[in-house]
């Protein structure tokens, strides 16, 4: 049997799904939901965004108060919300978005995070909202908002769709990315094999996967300040050796942006439509507004008023695409590693793209910089995402369930680290289009109370 004929057959037809899926449903609804809260809320993320601010960074602990069955602080749900978010999107995610719709796509992920944060600033509000206790447990997501606003058999229906779709586009699916871009750059970096990498990933996500709420709040707020500021600190060494360059590479994410071809050092072939296409799907995956995954983390802050825990996601979206991912982008873009090739004469993309571009200032330590950073926020990624597969696993079978879903996890890690990585960037996109559509016809059914909560929060605090 030819697998790589059979990998090639399935990611081409993947693919046409998604041309479908993204090219027009999905691009009109994220940014319209984007756009329409932004215009109902009153540019909430500007008017509200000292305050976010205030409210997460006048609150970091390295070791805070232990997260249990009444929910998190609300700094450890933002830990856990960001340790999702700032995965492989911000380096590996960036650099296919790059590679694939050319440095205009980073204009569309700037802009779709711009909306994107009203959009999570509503989702949030709701989960908390709706927030509920179950066999003595915190817990909240889509699904109870969903129900909320949707009566009978069709609101069952779209909250078990949505629950179907999350537990496979993240606990599947997304972590088989997030284990294939970790042995990606471990095997550029070090040549150690993918399920050599597959296997030790899998293992010590097991241990904290079993220590249940409170463990994966305990990493997450310890990894997440952490890992971005090392990140960021790497990539400000690579851009401030390309100082020169900076100008050049703005103005070539907003002129490629809208003319893919007009500039020179554009990525020839690309089209206004895959610019957009790869920086809103790109963009999606990095920062996840829209998507329903963060409300999980959000849904157990314990908080005050609703929008206290809004304000706070429209930050983690702040810092997941304006700050580290733009990192990755002018790293790529001021060193012009986005038109590099590898041996084959095949162009780079994911992982090795953004290893070639920091080793033009770091020589081999940049294989090893990414191979390290992509090792803590792909990891914590797979912590966040398996936590919100779980809070929809529990939804659908109960907590019986929660030991198979488990072993399916390390399982499906495993299989990530050794799968070709085209196929599983196609499969993750799929899935995380599904599960977009079920959520957001439950937030935007919402509108009303998302506008009563902001009221009440502006009025509390003395916003107009």
């Amino acid at each position: 049997m030819d697998f790589a004929a059979i990998s090639s057959g399935l990611t081409a037809v993947v693919e046409s799904i998604n041309s479908a899926l993204w090219d027009s449903i999905l691009l009109v609804l994220l940014c319209g939901t984007g756009i329409w809260f932004t215009i109902r809320l009153k540019a909430v993320q500007v008017r509200k965004f000292k305050q976010g601010l205030k409210a997460v960074f006048g609150n970091i602990r390295l070791r805070g108060d232990k997260a249990g069955a009444d929910g998190m602080s609300s700094f450890q749900s933002l830990a856990t919300a960001v340790a999702a978010q700032v995965g492989t999107g911000n380096i590996a995610g960036a650099a296919t978005a790059i590679a694939s719709g050319g440095p205009g796509a980073i204009f569309w992920m700037w802009l779709s995070a711009f909306f994107g944060m009203a959009t999570i600033y509503a989702e949030a509000s709701l989960a908390q909202k709706y927030k509920t206790t179950v066999d003595g447990e915190v817990t909240g997501g889509p699904v109870y908002y969903i129900k909320a606003r949707f009566k009978g058999r069709f609101g069952k229906f779209l909250a078990g769709f949505f629950a179907v779709a999350i537990t496979l586009a993240l606990g599947f699916m997304g972590n088989m990315v997030q284990c294939n871009s970790i042995s990606d750059s471990f095997r550029n970096a070090f040549g150690v094999p993918g399920i050599a990498v597959g296997i030790v990933v899998a293992a010590i996500a097991a241990v904290i996967f079993l220590g249940g709420k409170k463990r994966i709040a305990s990493v997450t707020e310890k990894i997440v300040p952490v890992m971005a500021v090392l990140y960021i600190l790497g990539s400000l060494v690579v851009i401030f050796a390309n100082f020169r360059n900076l100008g050049h590479a703005f103005a070539q994410i907003f002129v490629l942006a809208f003319d893919p071809q007009a500039m020179a050092g554009g990525v020839a072939g690309i089209t206004v439509r895959e610019a957009i296409r790869f920086g809103v799907a790109r963009g999606l995956f990095s920062n996840e507004a829209g998507m329903g995954s963060t409300p999980h983390a959000h849904a157990l802050a314990k908080v005050k008023h609703p929008c206290d825990q809004g304000i706070v996601a429209f930050v983690g979206v702040f810092i997941d695409t304006f700050v580290v991912l733009t990192m990755t982008a002018l790293v790529i873009i001021s060193t012009g590693a986005f038109t590099m090739t590898d041996a084959s004469g095949a162009p780079l993309t994911a992982a090795p793209l953004a290893q070639a571009a920091f080793n033009t200032v770091m020589g081999q330590f940049g294989n090893i910089f990414i191979a390290v950073c992509m090792f803590f926020f792909a990891f914590s990624t797979i912590i966040g995402w398996y936590f919100f597969g779980e809070t929809n696993v529990k939804y659908l079978f109960g907590k019986k369930a929660v030991p198979v879903y488990t072993v399916f996890v390390i399982l499906f890690v495993l299989l990530g680290s050794v799968m070709k990585v085209d196929l599983v960037w196609e499969l993750t996109d799929l899935f995380n289009g599904l599960m977009v559509i079920p959520n957001l016809i439950g937030v935007l059914g919402l509108t009303g109370v998302v506008i009563a909560l902001s009221r009440e929060h502006d009025a509390l605090h003395k916003l107009r």
